[in-house]
């Protein structure tokens, strides 16, 4: 066991530039733990991986978190339960089975601490896992900045994102209980590639709705999709009644998350042979993206340091949940004291301009009334480069956890945001997906208001994913082509007064 945690440790290294610990002396590469003095080139790995040395960096081996954590074991209130649409009373677990297998709907509504990882499901994280924390040295060069920032980086798995982290898990308990096909929603992509990932993997039959908007922006991540064996259509469709419904409204409409989702949960819900896979919004997701904030907590504390505020963005809320949830539970603890931040789209910001209240999470109003922060399950968002977070609410917990003061909200405009992306890509080499890039931009602002203090805080930021399918919209930017799109007051009061007016 400890050979087989050396190997994969050395095939997932944890590199930060600069970082304080134990310096590489000359002469000196890491193999694991173990410094290799006589050798002067860098070693191979039987895979043909090299292992990554140098004057400056620091390689230190980090475990795959084998639990999950739920952070609602830990929160002083616990959240308002999902309602039936129709009763206003709070869901059983019999009104979700036609949607999911048994072990998400437990997951879904349980209390408990830690729940296993099964060896399956780590048995393929380990395919990417433990992802890198990297010191970002260049971009606080550039920056002229005391500030001393660190980004986790989830873009090294099959699918570029950290999307893969909740399919895997999603698809396995689906094979588990005899599922043959699964559907589900996607924006930019990302979600949509996962699961198809995840359904080669374990021999299911996977169908896709994209969001129109990105269908058309981003074709390379459909082609990732349909090589992986998916079936994609562009969301609205004419094949389900919600699409259809939507494009005699509008038949050029972008479509959005909320749509898609519909699409989606109608064809699980009439065919018995079919289940339904969300990427982010539901407990059980959030609770999957748990090994990344596990992971970065040991991977900090290896190079002794703690986090002044920890930055992500947010759409549904998987990946900064997946990334907070772990450092809350430390804060409350009393062991860290963080500011933990998330950003949103100025386009759609639902945390920040939306009201908590209990809505649909789709747009035909086909799912569980949510308790969540909201903009009105009517409403549309425009169709900004960032797909994955055009969606209409945030997810139940983390719009939870906001309300009890734990975290705050800002929101950017895709254009800062772009240009912190060129800025990261320039000196740090990852070009980032559009979705992360709000993250970037607000560790950015958060880098320059420290030059000004003189504050040597440590930023901790998520990278959710890579951009590589995404450059469509970096043309635009360099072109001077992209604008800022923001939102219409009149029309989220529109969305917001189709709420369902629930007293709890």
């Amino acid at each position: 066991m400890a050979a087989q945690s050396l190997l994969y440790a050395n095939l997932n290294p944890l590199l930060i530039s600069g970082s304080t610990g134990n310096q590489i002396k000359a002469g000196e590469q890491f193999l694991g733990s173990f410094p290799l003095k006589a050798k002067t080139t860098r070693p191979r790995l039987s895979n043909g991986c090299r292992v990554r040395a140098a004057a400056n960096a620091v390689a230190l081996p980090v475990e795959i978190p084998c639990q999950w954590y739920n952070v609602i074991a830990d929160l002083p209130v616990k959240p308002p339960p999902p309602l039936h649409p129709k009763t206003f009373e709070p869901v059983k677990p019999e009104d979700l089975s036609p949607l999911f297998p048994d072990e998400l709907i437990k997951q879904e509504a349980s209390t408990d601490r830690f729940i296993d990882i099964p060896d399956e499901v780590l048995d393929i994280y380990r395919l990417w896992r433990p992802t890198p924390l990297i010191r970002a040295k260049r971009l606080e060069k550039i920056l002229d900045t005391p500030a001393r920032i660190y980004y986790k980086y989830e873009g090294v798995s099959p699918a570029g994102s950290h999307k893969p982290n909740t399919a895997v898990p999603q698809v396995y308990y689906n094979a588990q209980e005899g599922t043959k096909n699964v559907v589900t929603e996607t924006g930019a992509g990302q979600w949509g590639s996962s699961l198809a990932f995840a359904c080669s993997l374990f021999g299911l039959n996977c169908e896709v709705w994209q969001v129109r908007a990105s269908y058309d922006q981003k074709p390379y991540r459909r082609l990732m999709m349909q090589t992986w064996g998916a079936k994609v259509h562009p969301s609205p469709s004419d094949i389900t009644e919600a699409g259809r419904k939507i494009l005699q409204m509008d038949p050029s409409s972008p479509g959005s998350l909320g749509i898609a989702i519909s699409e989606a949960a109608e064809v699980a819900a009439t065919n018995a042979d079919t289940k339904y896979c969300l990427g982010s919004v539901l407990n059980h997701v959030l609770l999957h993206q748990t090994v990344i904030g596990e992971e970065c907590i040991k991977q900090m504390e290896a190079v002794g340091e703690t986090p002044d505020i920890i930055i992500g963005c947010t759409g549904g809320g998987s990946n900064f949940g997946g990334l907070s949830f772990p450092f809350i539970r430390e804060k409350l603890n009393g062991k860290i004291n963080p500011v933990i931040r998330a950003v949103e789209p100025t386009a759609c910001p639902s945390l920040t301009k939306g009201v908590y209240a209990y809505d649909f999470g789709d747009t035909a109003g086909m799912t569980p009334l949510m308790k969540m922060h909201t903009l009105g399950h009517d409403f549309i968002p425009d169709p900004i480069h960032a797909g994955g977070l055009r969606y209409h609410g945030m997810a139940p917990l983390l719009s939870h956890v906001y309300e009890l003061g734990l975290m705050e909200a800002i929101s950017i405009p895709q254009t800062e945001c772009f240009q912190g992306a060129i800025q990261f890509a320039r000196t740090e080499g990852i070009i980032p997906a559009p979705e992360p890039t709000h993250a970037i931009a607000a560790t950015i602002r958060e880098a320059l208001r420290c030059k000004e203090t003189g504050e040597a805080k440590v930023i901790l930021t998520a990278m959710c994913g890579h951009g590589h399918f995404d450059l469509a919209s970096y043309e635009k930017y360099l072109q001077g082509k992209m604008v800022d799109l923001s939102f219409e007051e009149k029309k989220i009061q529109e969305a917001l007064d189709k709420i369902p007016r629930v007293i709890a």
